[in-house]
């Protein structure tokens, strides 16, 4: 059974850096995608950033491109989201979540079968 457990959230000043982590357990990267998700308060959970399906490209959103950066470490079956310059409007709880097949575009959290439990992140003025 696919287990995702973020870790890293926390309380940042505006301006500020966290890196979060998404560990799986028993599971392989090499053949799915991995995505970050948040959902901030009031609102409806979005997409954040992911692989392509081969791995070799990385796609955000408009909100946080050049800011955050997605990563991984295969041996280690973990996925990290780099957060610098951090704002007050990307205060969320972050998702992880895995998507086994491709029939939905990689920005639809309907398309990812598999989710962590969130780790939140408070960014203050």
């Amino acid at each position: 059974q696919v287990q995702l457990v973020e870790s890293g959230g926390g309380l940042a000043q505006a301006g500020g850096s966290l890196t979060l982590s998404c560990a799986a357990s028993e599971y392989t990267f090499n053949n799915y995608r991995m995505a970050w998700f948040r959902l901030p308060p009031g609102e409806e959970r979005e997409f954040v950033a992911t692989f392509s399906w081969s791995g070799s490209n990385t796609y955000y959103a408009d909100s946080v491109k050049g800011r955050f950066t997605i990563s991984r470490d295969n041996s280690k079956n973990t996925v990290y989201l780099q957060m610098n310059d951090l704002k007050p409007e990307d205060t969320a709880v972050y998702y992880c979540a895995v998507q086994e097949t491709s029939t939905q575009p990689y920005f639809s959290p309907e398309g990812y079968e598999h989710w962590g439990r969130g780790t939140q992140v408070t960014v203050s003025s």
